[in-house]
């Protein structure tokens, strides 16, 4: 099965790629020619991924999904949720956002934090959402190399290392993201 993911960012579509199989043909937006930003006016995460699905969809009448994620923290109200990307401001610099959040968090005993991504899938005209969660802290410093986005500075529930400091194939199968794609490849797969 061939679908548009409504991304260019290569570390999400090798991430996603990997959980799907070989079952599914991921195209990114470049190889269906869309070299344009695609509109996130929304004001939550689940809004924002189905906002970013319709408009490839009524577009290019393509079956797609869209993601959406936000890292969550309690003692921040939340924030920087639905703004996570663009938390230091609108260049995405993933360094400055973190930077951004660990200033905030200086001082602060609670560091509890959650990952959440949504999935929306058009498929035929017809919508659905999956979504994954994953509970954590926010550790003092940035840790590891591997993964991308605040993976550094997120240490998941009933681990000691960060995000970035995991393999692929475990973080895949336990991510926010990794959670809600093997719900998408369930509901594919019983359909197919």
């Amino acid at each position: 099965m061939e679908l548009v993911f409504a991304t260019n960012n290569q570390h999400k579509i090798r991430e996603i790629q990997q959980i799907l199989g070989s079952e599914f043909h991921l195209l990114s937006l470049e190889q269906i020619g869309h070299n344009m930003d695609i509109p996130e006016t929304s004001p939550t995460i689940e809004a924002n991924s189905m906002e970013k699905a319709a408009y490839i969809y009524q577009k290019y009448q393509m079956n797609c999904f869209a993601d959406d994620t936000g890292l969550e923290i309690e003692a921040l109200a939340g924030r920087p949720g639905v703004f996570s990307a663009r938390y230091a401001g609108d260049e995405k610099d993933m360094d400055k956002n973190i930077e951004k959040v660990l200033f905030e968090l200086k001082d602060q005993k609670n560091r509890k934090a959650r990952f959440k991504t949504v999935i929306s899938l058009i498929l035929n005209g017809e919508r659905f959402q999956f979504e994954g969660l994953i509970y954590g802290a926010i550790l003092e410093k940035k840790t590891g190399n591997n993964g991308f986005g605040y993976d550094p500075v997120f240490k998941p529930d009933g681990y000691n290392i960060s995000f970035a400091q995991m393999e692929s194939g475990i973080k895949n199968k336990i991510s926010h993201r990794g959670i809600a794609v093997i719900k998408l490849a369930d509901f594919l797969k019983s359909i197919q």
